[in-house]
């Protein structure tokens, strides 16, 4: 299923991200494996994916995409990214429906993160596109300061009282790296290895994962 954490600072928006991807194969096992979710999105933009496995290799070519059409502020890439996003989740759903039925497992979601020269005030955004459950299709919206996917609230309660304090990159990342490691002790769909990284005017940037 994978996790996602997001939090947004003066200074860049730390991300995190886990490995883990969960799926069902014809004959209705579970099986685990091992993904890359976070992907660069041009220079100064990312893209975290979670749910099905798929979400991962969707997030791939819209890195690909996004470098051939040489997109680069988040305010042209986004719009660009929700339809680029929604063909491939259709032409997923396709797919899928051929092999095994349909089920919130098949589900998929992205976080994109960059930065903005439009909003200068506010140069780092956040947009989330996911699937809605009563309309097949992904949608999308900007948020503030943190979000979790799967959401855990009492996390993105803490994460955005910190981004409001104006808490440091440094300070917001080991709340992200602790939350992360305490989910897999109790969450059998979250696990290493995790990829944690700073979104900032200078780009993207790893941070230790440990």
């Amino acid at each position: 299923m994978s996790q996602i954490i997001a939090c947004e600072t003066k200074e860049g928006i730390v991300l995190g991200v886990d490995a883990k991807a969960v799926d069902m194969d014809p004959q209705g096992n579970v099986t685990h494996s091992t993904v890359e979710w976070l992907h660069p999105l041009g220079k100064r933009a990312a893209v975290a994916a979670g749910g099905a496995p798929e979400g991962a290799e969707m997030a791939r070519l819209l890195s690909r995409f996004v470098a051939e059409e040489k997109l680069e502020d988040i305010a042209e890439i986004y719009p660009a990214a929700l339809s680029f996003l929604a063909s491939q989740f259709q032409d997923f759903r396709r797919r899928m429906c051929r092999v095994v039925p349909l089920d919130p497992m098949h589900q998929v979601y992205f976080l994109l993160t960059g930065v903005s020269a439009q909003d200068p005030e506010n140069p780092y955004k956040l947009y989330l596109v996911w699937t809605k459950k009563k309309q097949p299709q992904l949608d999308g919206e900007e948020i503030r300061h943190a979000f979790t996917v799967p959401r855990r609230m009492a996390l993105e309660y803490r994460l955005s009282q910190m981004a409001q304090r104006g808490a440091s990159v440094q300070d917001v990342f080991k709340e992200v790296r602790a939350a992360m490691e305490s989910l897999t002790w109790y969450k059998e769909e979250v696990g290493p290895p995790y990829r944690f990284a700073v979104l900032s005017m200078d780009g993207l940037r790893e941070l230790p994962g440990s």
